[in-house]
């Protein structure tokens, strides 16, 4: 296959991986996924992956039909990076795709929660240890030697359950040998302090060399001793190379000439032999050494190939099996047909540390019942299970409310858990139903009114609805981009073409009531807000009611501005809207907030 064939990589791509890595190691790394070989060869970590994700899930790419679809995808996946153990896992991570293979999402699904069931059952000083062999691994960059000392420390440790059981097999004894001999082995070299014998020689060596290199400046030390005579010199010359070397007598005598001119020539040409002689030892020795570190490497070769095969795929899943656990995540069960989430958290918010109540809908066959979707957090007064209602099997749902009600958050809740469960991973639910979708649209609310935005909304939306038989479409207020009056047309006419084309989605709006009459495979679902707090901070119950419109009740909006007045002439103006949506409401609402600050201190 030739490297152009592959998305992203253009001319200058392929000559920096030929030069690199050549064209048979560039497409491996490719179609293997391997993030770290292609950014040592030269690429950016970014464009690595841009050109993996199309490699390996060119399709599960193009199931993200929108813009915003793909930065939920891309927030997932910093998400899920930020648990990573070693920056391989987290570019393993960040070339995950959707995938419509249901036995690769289970395959994953499997391995992630198997090993965070392995992970938490951990107490806090074996997961230390855990953390501190993948931090040292990482270091070093990976490599037969790291990941056999990682692999050693995780035995040693006792977790060889779910993602770690590769390891569970393998001989210690033999894996450890195995370590001090690649320790001591740098690319074919020894390192200094594997051989005894070795690092002498090296030693003579280096001071044998240095003598040679000043030659004339030997003659005049051995001179300044007051030596006369051939056989004196030759002596006093012995005694000092023996000294500065450590070598043998023996072996300094082998060296000297028979036949020197003088004393210059005469040392020269003794440290120049003796210095070729030590060369000579040196390789030979650490050729000797080599040979034998290798062969105990050799001899752990199945225990060493194990190791390094199986340290990254256990960096790989605990790390989604830490991102599963920071965020309870639960298995979803894959179906024929539509979405269902019960007990839905917005993982985006919950990350960001906010309070986050969960949510239940659902569109398309399911098996929400009533009792999923009474929220745990209703207030006392708040509506009751028959309010609230229980979704139906429409494929299409209008959803209305409240602003600020959790509309937009909702639809991004739902996009998170199914582009999640397309992944293969757990997701951010008590329980959910998904299908597998070819296109996935989702527009959030964008605050530009012109002729363009229109076109290149309806452009990203109507293509794939058409186009895909399984469609997703969460679209959030679309009146924001056009006329209120076309608005309610065009919407109207998404939200048939969704029914027609036998699409899910959900539709966020606040013209509901132009939209009337839907067609029958839809429903219209609303958000209410509820009051104020005692610090006048409106207060929302983030469960969609079912087949009701939901209210945005501006007379709670009013009434806090009214009570936030400190100008005369200001609080006159807003008491004049008041009058408009309703005094009354606004003096009781009022009432109501100050009579819970009080009963709570404030």
């Amino acid at each position: 296959m030739r490297l152009e064939e592959f998305w992203g990589v253009g001319p200058k791509t392929r000559e920096l991986l030929t030069e690199a890595l050549g064209v048979e190691a560039a497409v491996e790394a490719i179609e293997s996924g391997d993030v770290r070989t292609l950014t040592a060869a030269g690429l950016s970590r970014g464009r690595a992956t841009r050109i993996l994700r199309r490699a390996t899930g060119e399709a599960g790419m193009d199931t993200l039909a929108t813009s915003d679809a793909r930065e939920v995808y891309k927030e997932l996946l910093e998400l899920a990076r930020a648990h990573a153990v070693t920056r391989d896992a987290a570019d393993r991570i960040q070339v995950l795709t959707p995938t419509a293979s249901h036995e690769a999402r289970v395959d994953r699904l499997d391995a992630v929660l198997s090993a965070r069931d392995a992970w938490t059952a951990l107490d806090e000083a074996t997961r230390d240890t855990v953390l501190d062999a993948f931090e040292s691994y990482d270091e070093t960059g990976g490599g037969e030697r790291p990941a056999v000392e990682a692999a050693l420390a995780l035995h040693d440790a006792g977790v060889t359950e779910g993602p770690f059981s590769p390891i569970a097999d393998v001989d210690p004894e033999a894996l450890a040998d195995a370590a001090d001999a690649l320790a001591a082995l740098d690319d074919g070299r020894v390192r200094e302090g594997a051989d005894e014998e070795l690092d002498d020689l090296r030693a003579a060596l280096a001071a044998a060399e240095s003598l040679s290199a000043d030659a004339v400046g030997v003659v005049d030390t051995v001179q300044d001793d007051g030596v006369r005579g051939t056989d004196a010199f030759r002596q006093s010359f012995l005694d000092h190379v023996t000294d500065e070397t450590g070598v043998t007598v023996d072996r300094v005598r082998d060296a000297m000439p028979a036949d020197a001119a003088d004393a210059t020539d005469f040392v020269a040409r003794t440290l120049r032999e003796l210095t070729d002689d030590l060369r000579t030892a040196v390789d030979e020795r650490e050729h000797a050494v080599a040979r034998d570190l290798r062969g105990e490497v050799a001899a752990a070769r199945e225990d060493v190939d194990v190791a390094v095969e199986a340290v990254d795929d256990i960096a790989f899943h605990l790390s989604l099996a830490r991102f599963a656990a920071a965020h309870d995540l639960t298995r979803p069960t894959f179906v024929d047909d539509g979405v269902a989430v019960v007990g839905a958290r917005n993982l985006t918010l919950a990350a960001n540390g906010e309070d986050v109540q969960p949510v239940t809908y659902a569109l398309g066959e399911h098996g929400v019942t009533a009792a999923d979707v009474t929220p745990a957090s209703r207030r006392a007064g708040g509506p009751s299970d028959a309010e609230v209602g229980v979704p139906g099997d429409e494929r299409i749902s209008v959803l209305t409310g409240a602003n600020s009600g959790g509309k937009t958050t909702l639809l991004e809740t739902v996009c998170q858990v199914v582009l999640l469960a397309a992944m293969g991973l757990p997701v951010p639910a008590e329980r959910a139903e998904v299908a597998t979708f070819d296109a996935v649209v989702f527009h959030r609310r964008h605050a530009s009114f012109n002729a363009g935005v229109l076109e290149s909304t309806l452009r990203s939306i109507v293509p794939p609805l058409t186009e895909s038989d399984r469609t997703l479409t969460l679209v959030d207020e679309f009146e924001a981009i056009t006329e209120p009056g076309s608005a309610a047309d065009l919407l109207h006419g998404l939200v048939r073409l969704a029914v027609d084309e036998g699409a899910l989605g959900t539709f966020v709006t606040h013209l509901a009531d132009d939209l009337e009459p839907l067609p029958e495979a839809a429903r219209t679902d609303g958000i209410f807000a509820e009051g104020l707090t005692p610090d006048l901070e409106l207060e929302v119950d983030y469960q969609p009611r079912f087949g009701t419109v939901g209210r945005s009740t501006p007379e709670f909006i009013v009434s806090r501005l009214v009570a936030d007045s400190s100008d005369r002439a200001e609080r006159a103006g807003f008491e004049t809207l008041a009058e408009a949506v309703g005094h009354e409401t606004v003096q009781r609402t009022l009432a109501e907030a100050w009579e819970e600050r009080s009963a709570g201190g404030g």
